[in-house]
């Protein structure tokens, strides 16, 4: 960068302090009030473009058209390319020093910012990253709002999964797919009914939660301000004396072992992880821990899972909205642990299947019930389905 880079200056002090280096390589945390942020840019003419246009990202690389992902498609702006040095520019000038110096470090950051219009504010989540030794940004717009399970067209069992007050509940799919959203909405409705204590720990916050007109006390880490890293967030965790917990993204191991051994202790525990079906995050989950400790933690999860929810975002046949949530769901039941002690995870299909009355489902009941209730096409539904010939059957109103 030029030496007049806004991060040229050799005092670290005046924009960031670190926690130390006990935890290894921290990242540096920032003071609030001194925090730079990419809305206060020329790139924040694009995230608005994203709130005019309704789209769900934003995608921009120095020396490219911007996109916007619309529909889940995407789709270049009428602008043109940005120059490279004033892409780098507008990156460094959104960026607070110990950001910067964490960015050119590790090659990718994560953001939460907020961008204001028509009086309203808008979050968008942010990772800026390193492509071919040049800046790019990827942008998820999140809304303001945390709307309920009704308005999100989830299955009445969600607010049944809200009720418990001990264990793990895992929110499965891809990146893109609304886990996020749900687990805000889920965390919300908890904070509404039930006084308790709720701690999320997030890398970036995406949603705020408000404190009025709630019985729970919410307060939320974020990863790089409140906290440097995962690992000491999740040491200290247990100091903050939290009833509900979200730890956010199942990366690694130690992230894992932590969530078990918040719910072991009885903390309810809220985390995502990325599988394409309920029953194919277990193998994910194993796949976190060496071949001799698997059995220990099948064990924990046989008694601590509450219920693991896969979802998947897809596009509607409705005019007023853009894409609505197919859904399955495993709850805790005596054959669903039993099936897990046993080491027969991938049956578990067959035990949701005979539990609807439950209120599990699995993934092609959700398509069969959007289909039914014209909420998308039945193509889309087939090219959703883990299985098209089950669910022309279904639709036929064969059951099996």
């Amino acid at each position: 960068m030029t030496q007049s880079s806004p991060h040229s200056s050799s005092s670290g002090s005046s924009h960031g302090t670190s926690f130390g280096t006990s935890f290894g390589d921290p990242v540096p945390v920032d003071h609030v009030d001194q925090k730079r942020s990419l809305s206060d840019t020329p790139l924040k003419k694009f995230f608005k473009a994203a709130i005019q246009f309704e789209s769900s990202d934003v995608i921009m690389r120095a020396g490219q058209v911007p996109k916007l992902r619309v529909k889940g498609a995407l789709k270049a702006l009428d602008h043109p390319a940005i120059p490279e040095t004033q892409f780098e520019r507008w990156v460094e000038q959104g960026l607070s020093e110990a950001q910067f110096q964490y960015y050119a470090e590790h090659g990718s950051i994560d953001l939460g910012i907020d961008v204001e219009t028509g009086g309203k504010a808008h979050r968008f989540r942010v990772n800026v990253f390193r492509t071919r030794g040049r800046s790019a940004i990827a942008a998820r717009r999140v809304s303001a709002e945390i709307l309920d399970f009704s308005q999100l067209h989830l299955p009445p069992v969600m607010e049944k999964i809200c009720q418990v007050h001990q264990g793990l509940v895992l929110l499965c799919g891809v990146t893109g797919s609304g886990k996020s959203t749900t687990i805000a909405s889920m965390l919300d409705h908890i904070a509404q009914e039930r006084y308790c204590h709720i701690l999320t720990i997030e890398d970036p916050i995406e949603y705020i939660f408000a404190d009025e007109d709630r019985k729970a006390s919410i307060n939320q880490r974020e990863v790089g301000i409140d906290v440097p890293d995962f690992p000491y967030a999740l040491r200290a965790m247990v100091r903050e004396n939290p009833d509900v917990v979200l730890i956010g993204e199942m990366r690694d191991r130690e992230t894992f072992e932590a969530a078990l051994q918040a719910a072991e202790t009885g903390h309810l525990v809220f985390g995502t992880i990325h599988a394409s079906s309920a029953t194919q995050a277990f193998g994910r989950i194993y796949d976190l821990f060496p071949q001799e400790e698997r059995e220990a933690i099948r064990g924990l999860l046989a008694f601590q899972l509450q219920a693991f929810v896969y979802q998947k975002l897809l596009p509607t046949i409705k005019p007023e909205m853009q894409r609505v949530p197919a859904v399955e769901i495993l709850l805790q039941t005596p054959p669903v642990r039993k099936y897990i002690l046993e080491g027969r995870e991938d049956e578990l299909q067959e035990v949701i299947k005979d539990s609807r009355e439950d209120g599990m489902q699995t993934f092609t009941d959700s398509l069969v019930d959007l289909v039914e209730t014209n909420y998308i096409h039945p193509r889309v539904a087939q090219s959703a389905a883990p299985s098209a010939e089950e669910l022309k059957m279904r639709l036929r109103g064969i059951t099996n």
